[in-house]
This record gives C-alpha cells, structure tokens and sequence, in this order.
C-alpha cells in the first residue's frame, strides 16, 4: 500500500496496534485517539474493516458472547503493522519537513513545536 492513509484508516490500524478490539471498542479508541474529531458510524466501521481485511492489514482475532450478543475481535496483522509504521514514518517526514520551513519563516504556534 503506498498511497496516504486517510485519517479513519489511520486511526483503526492505530487503535489496533495496541491489542485486539471489537467494534465498539474500536469505535471509542479512535473517537479518543482523535479527540473527538472522529466519529464512527457501525455501518461505516465495518465496511472498513471488510475493506482492510480484504486488504490483508486486519484479521479476526476471535469472537465472545456478552449479554447474549456476539462480539467479534479484530487484530492488525504483521502487514497492517508495516503498513501503520510506514504511514507514521511518511508522517514524520512531512511534519519535520514542515517544522523546519515554518520556524524558518518565524512563524510559531502559542503551544510551541518541538
């Protein structure tokens, strides 16, 4: 996968890094991850995670049944790993590429940049 990872995606392979979570835990990790700029509907959470498993980043890990529901598990794969550290790093890049032309600029933000 070479192309930028949109931020959703993003955010559900970052969430996934940690441990293996089920829908509405996923749901909550990126809402938080991304401070509430990001909400996540069902519908469109699980055609993403369709979408990444098709993709081979995502798999099932396993199921449970709680309050006679079933709960699936999703965890990132070795790829969706590489794919995630990949992303960051492109990320990186551009944010110390940018960090150098704005404080060459003079320009300084009130929280400051490191």
């Amino acid at each position: 996968m070479t192309t930028p990872l949109r931020e959703p995606t993003f955010l559900i392979l970052t969430a996934l890094a940690r441990e293996p979570l089920h829908g509405y835990g996923l749901i909550t990790e990126v809402a938080e991850l991304s401070e509430g700029r990001i909400t996540l509907r069902p519908g469109t959470l699980y055609g993403a995670l369709d979408r990444l498993s098709d993709d081979g980043l995502v798999a099932r890990d396993h199921e449970e049944v709680v309050d006679g529901r079933l709960r699936r598990y999703y965890r990132l794969t070795d790829e969706g790993l590489s794919v995630l550290g990949a992303e960051t790093e492109r990320m990186r890049r551009n944010l110390q590429a940018a960090t150098v032309r704005l404080k060459a600029s003079g320009w300084a933000p009130a929280g400051g940049l490191a």
